[in-house]
């Protein structure tokens, strides 16, 4: 990739990973489906002038974009907002590392692709670092009961298992769908759908100042701007090299956790997070044994080195 490939897929895993940090500063202020509604309105606002061209596309594959507006945005959106509630955003995030490891499981049962004995080592790994992160109650948020943090941990797997369904959907029914049109009308589908328990529900004493700008930080920098650095990535280096942001997303969502709310990096976390990154590379083919032999094969017994 070049320099400027690669400083997009920064800013956007840190732009991912911020919105951890955005959803615990103010989740609590809003509750979790008006901010969840309030994100994909304001993100669907500044998309939706961007199609130009594309909205015929829009307008003829409406249902499977809203229904990746569900899946994809809308419940997501809420879960991780419920998620927040119970424990730290560096812990978000890093479970949201094991969506690949989701979706190569989805895979298997609803498309018949294959598992070899790597990808299933790589699942393994990462299943066993998501088990160990719940075991040890890294990051829990102080003061959170156990039925709070245990409803938080079903909230970040079910959206990260959200979130690998909506990927092979797209793939399957979404391609003929230019992608700034599936991202524009899927947050509008979004919106649209949690628009009536965000207006029902919301919150009766007027937020802080800084939960309107971690609202709007959320909205504007972490949902419509990734999403268009997202497009912009995969138009240029394709969706096979932009599919590493999801091993920096967990960096970042530590990194922002500890520098602006005080949370603590524990072992725990480190030893869980490894886990989960590691077997999700192994799953995902990043790391991939087999063709690291073909490109470099031991020499055979009594072969002679070659002259230099």
């Amino acid at each position: 990739m070049k320099k400027s490939d690669l400083a997009c897929l920064t800013a956007l895993a840190a732009l991912w990973g911020a919105s951890y940090l955005f959803m615990r500063m103010c989740a609590g202020e809003f509750g979790a489906l008006t901010l969840a509604g309030a994100r994909a309105a304001i993100a669907a606002v500044l998309l939706l002038p961007l199609l130009a061209g594309d909205a015929g596309a829009l307008r003829r594959h409406w249902k499977p974009v809203l229904l990746v507006g569900v899946t994809n945005s809308a419940l997501p959106f809420v879960l991780f907002a419920l998620a927040a509630l119970g424990i730290n955003a560096s812990l978000s995030a890093i479970f949201n590392a094991a969506t690949p490891l989701y979706a190569a499981v989805i895979g298997r049962v609803w498309l018949g692709e294959a598992i070899g004995r790597v990808r299933a080592a790589g699942l393994a790994l990462g299943f066993c670092g998501v088990l160990w992160l719940v075991a040890e109650g890294a990051s829990f948020k102080p003061g959170a009961s156990a039925v709070t943090t245990g409803w938080a941990v079903l909230a970040c797997v079910a959206a990260t298992m959200l979130y690998a369904f909506s990927a092979h959907f797209s793939k399957r029914y979404l391609a003929a769908v230019p992608p700034l049109a599936a991202a524009a009308g899927s947050q509008l589908a979004a919106a649209l759908v949690l628009a009536p328990a965000a207006l029902a529900l919301h919150p009766h004493a007027s937020p802080s100042a800084r939960s309107w700008v971690a609202l709007l930080c959320l909205g504007v920098g972490c949902t419509a701007l990734a999403y268009v650095l997202f497009f912009r990535l995969i138009a240029r280096v394709g969706a096979a090299k932009t599919m590493a942001v999801p091993f920096l997303v967990p960096a970042f969502g530590v990194l922002w956790g500890v520098l602006f709310l005080g949370e603590t990096f524990t072992k725990a976390m480190a030893a869980g997070g490894a886990l989960i990154v590691l077997g999700t590379a192994l799953a995902t083919g990043v790391i991939n044994p087999a063709r690291r032999r073909a490109a470099h094969p031991l020499p055979r017994p009594g072969a002679r080195p070659d002259a230099n």
